[in-house]
């Protein structure tokens, strides 16, 4: 038999989507099974987003559309770059695709040869690591562990830029852990950047409207203007707008950037359906009271997920302030036993609670982080209440 491309022995698949579909097949079993796992906002978006929909297809044209993407859609990311303090693009600077991961994947392919390097902190999106593989890019992984917020410092930055790595990708908020830096830490980050002009720029701003607290959403372009000749910014109607299926992904960039985009996309996906974009125009343009609804709900269920934590003896959570994850440290419970299930590491004690109280997460190791696990908190108050009960008897029941 013929062999498959050298590329496949390096691709993974999701260490989340493998989570998520052992609860489901659990739960299909009959077990009662309440899933932390995925990273869905678990609510839909309004109306006139269904209505715009059904109007497309009441009017499809049933032709091809753009690699671009469509004028209208465009137009809209455009107000939303504006009304999010980034204004000045224009249409060949952006570029749409199938999800903020299809565009991840085009960027790498855009912008790393084989064995050139990309720098990220840890933890990161599981894939982040994933992506760089298939490409054949080198990973240079900066640990950022609880005892520092898992926020990245202007020392580490510099020291990591100085190597020249062809691409720098900054995750903000973030997914796993829900941190969102302040104001003065991405200017102090952007100095830094400015000092290094060899490196592509990636921002991953795709929970930029589900900050919390106060905080705001801040970008290196809001205090350094001139790094965006060689900064994308990566935006997404997933989790903003109850869209993750839909699969809109957004990019504004230096125009030569986004044309390898467009230019990949004519290979690839051609174009978003007619009916997609329509929905994704009406989530931009149309109101914006549900995502600013939920980010006020996300934020109420993201205390109560701490007050569970923090009732915990041992487990240590810095506070997160955005997205819809809290990633705390569970390393109290490794060397300990659950009955007579050894728990040695976070996969361990991943399997052992799904096992023993039906409560699916995901390992911190996925995310680079082995000491912690992620808890993904969208779901209703009365199952997230009832999960969060289930690892404090957990952990009570270590021994």
């Amino acid at each position: 038999m013929p062999l498959l491309a050298e590329r496949m022995s390096r691709a993974k698949p999701s260490a989340i989507m493998a989570v998520a579909e052992k609860a489901k097949q659990l739960k299909a079993a009959g077990r009662d099974i309440i899933s932390f796992s995925i990273g869905v906002p678990n609510f839909l978006p309004g109306e006139h987003v269904y209505a715009a929909a059904r109007e497309a297809l009441a009017h499809d044209s049933g032709q091809y559309g753009s690699n671009r993407g469509n004028d209208a859609l465009l137009d809209a990311f455009l107000k939303h770059l504006e009304g999010s303090g980034l204004p000045g693009y224009v249409r060949r600077n952006l570029v749409v695709g199938v999800g903020a991961k299809h565009t991840l994947y085009n960027l790498a392919e855009a912008l790393l040869d084989s064995g050139e390097e990309i720098v990220f902190p840890t933890p990161y999106w599981t894939t982040y690591v994933d992506i760089a593989d298939i490409v054949g890019a080198k990973t240079i992984l900066l640990p950022c562990p609880p005892e520092q917020n898992y926020k990245l410092t202007p020392a580490q930055l510099d020291k990591a830029l100085a190597t020249k790595p062809k691409v720098f990708l900054f995750n903000n908020p973030s997914n796993p852990t829900g941190m969102v830096y302040t104001k003065d830490e991405i200017a102090a980050l952007a100095e830094v950047l400015v000092k290094h002009p060899d490196t592509w720029i990636i921002c991953d701003d795709i929970y930029n409207r589900l900050v919390f607290d106060g905080v705001g959403y801040h970008n290196f372009l809001h205090f350094r203007p001139e790094l965006r000749e060689r900064t994308i910014v990566v935006d997404s109607l997933s989790k903003t707008y109850g869209m993750p299926g839909w699969r809109v992904g957004l990019v504004a960039a230096p125009e030569k950037v986004a044309q390898a985009l467009v230019t990949l996309n004519s290979n690839h996906i051609t174009n978003l359906p007619e009916v997609v974009t329509a929905a994704a125009i009406a989530a931009l343009s149309g109101p914006q009271d549900i995502p600013a609804r939920k980010a006020i709900e996300f934020a109420a269920k993201r205390d109560r997920v701490l007050a569970a934590l923090d009732s915990i003896p041992g487990v240590k959570c810095p506070r997160p302030q955005g997205a819809f994850y809290v990633f705390p440290d569970v390393s109290v419970a490794f060397g300990k036993k659950h009955g007579s299930i050894a728990i040695d590491n976070d996969v361990d004690l991943c399997n052992a609670l799904l096992e023993a109280k039906g409560v699916a997460c995901v390992p911190g190791s996925a995310f680079g982080e082995p000491r912690a696990l992620r808890i993904s908190y969208t779901c209703p108050d009365a199952q997230l209440d009832e999960g969060m009960k289930r690892i404090k008897d957990f952990f009570a029941e270590l021994s």
